[in-house]
């Protein structure tokens, strides 16, 4: 009732759709709508369903481009979210390093950074952005395994991987 309320202070049926359109992408999913996405058809149709209104209304939406980056800033406070910054990176690559260690999936990674951030009510990135904190974690999840011997164990002086499983390998074989 409460968003109902919302979009019904939008000043014409375009604006009510597309206010109503952004607040369905920042609530679930969690991202904002790209300045000139075109939202599935889909999804159009149940919002325009339940406002009463035609799909159709979407092109007619935020002619001016001030209106759409205003109705997001005003959804964006009224859900009480914060925009993904410069100063989360670190912070996500940090706390997704651990699960780096575990996995090499970074569909693990992303998922789970989703997750965290949807609870953290921050605003999921762009993929391209969710994919290079990804593959930094992933990095960082490696070197750490390298580093702390797990991938590649010290072997005794002189003694070969082959010779310590019995077997008749080169002695030259090396990490």
């Amino acid at each position: 009732e409460q968003d109902l309320s919302m979009i019904r202070q939008r000043r014409g049926d375009p604006n009510r759709l597309g206010f109503a359109t952004q607040l369905c992408y920042l609530r679930y999913p969690g991202f904002a709508l790209p300045p000139e996405a075109q939202p599935p058809a889909p999804l159009l149709s149940i919002v325009a369903r339940q406002l009463q209104l035609e799909p159709e209304l979407w092109s007619k939406y935020g002619q001016r481009s001030a209106t759409r980056r205003e109705h997001f800033l005003e959804l964006q406070a009224w859900l009480c979210l914060t925009p993904f910054a410069i100063p989360h990176v670190r912070q996500f690559v940090t706390h997704m390093t651990e699960l780096a260690m575990q996995t090499d999936r970074g569909i693990v990674l992303a998922n789970a950074l989703v997750e965290v951030l949807r609870r953290q009510r921050i605003i999921v990135p762009t993929v391209d952005v969710l994919e290079r904190l990804c593959a930094a974690a992933l990095t960082r999840g490696t070197r750490r395994i390298h580093e702390a011997g797990y991938f590649c164990p010290k072997r005794p002086k002189g003694k070969s991987f082959g010779s310590l499983a019995g077997s008749k390998a080169s002695s030259t074989a090396s990490c």
